[in-house]
């Protein structure tokens, strides 16, 4: 009797092998998914936040130089100019302090866009 017994759990670890293993398998591989996602994540936002400050740098720059040189030669003209230009300032600074994962990121972007074409 402990013979049966004893070959009929050998029976069901053979059988049960391919569960137990495709288990074992599918959490190692989701182990190794969900950190290879977050790898890939980092990377992907380091990349794209990267070229979203070097954009954002480069309007800043644009505008203040702009500002310097106009401020030589005061006038109605150029007064609205400077206007527009202390307007694009005020959105990039004030855009600088907030929290970069905050949901209307892309939109306040796209003001900032719009507002440095228009001022060019």
């Amino acid at each position: 009797v402990a013979t049966a017994s004893a070959s009929s759990d050998m029976f069901d670890e053979i059988v049960m092998a391919e569960e137990r293993f495709h288990g074992e398998g599918y959490q190692e591989g989701y182990a190794e998914g969900s950190h290879a996602g977050v790898v890939e994540g980092r990377r992907y936002g380091s990349l794209h936040g990267a070229k979203i400050g070097s954009e954002i740098g480069c309007y800043l720059g644009f505008a203040l130089t702009w500002q310097c040189l106009l401020q030589k030669c005061m006038d109605e003209k150029n007064s609205k100019k400077i206007r527009a230009l202390d307007s694009l300032v005020g959105m990039i600074q004030k855009k600088k302090k907030k929290d970069p994962t905050y949901d209307k990121l892309q939109e306040d972007l796209e003001k900032i866009r719009k507002k440095k074409k228009k001022v060019c």
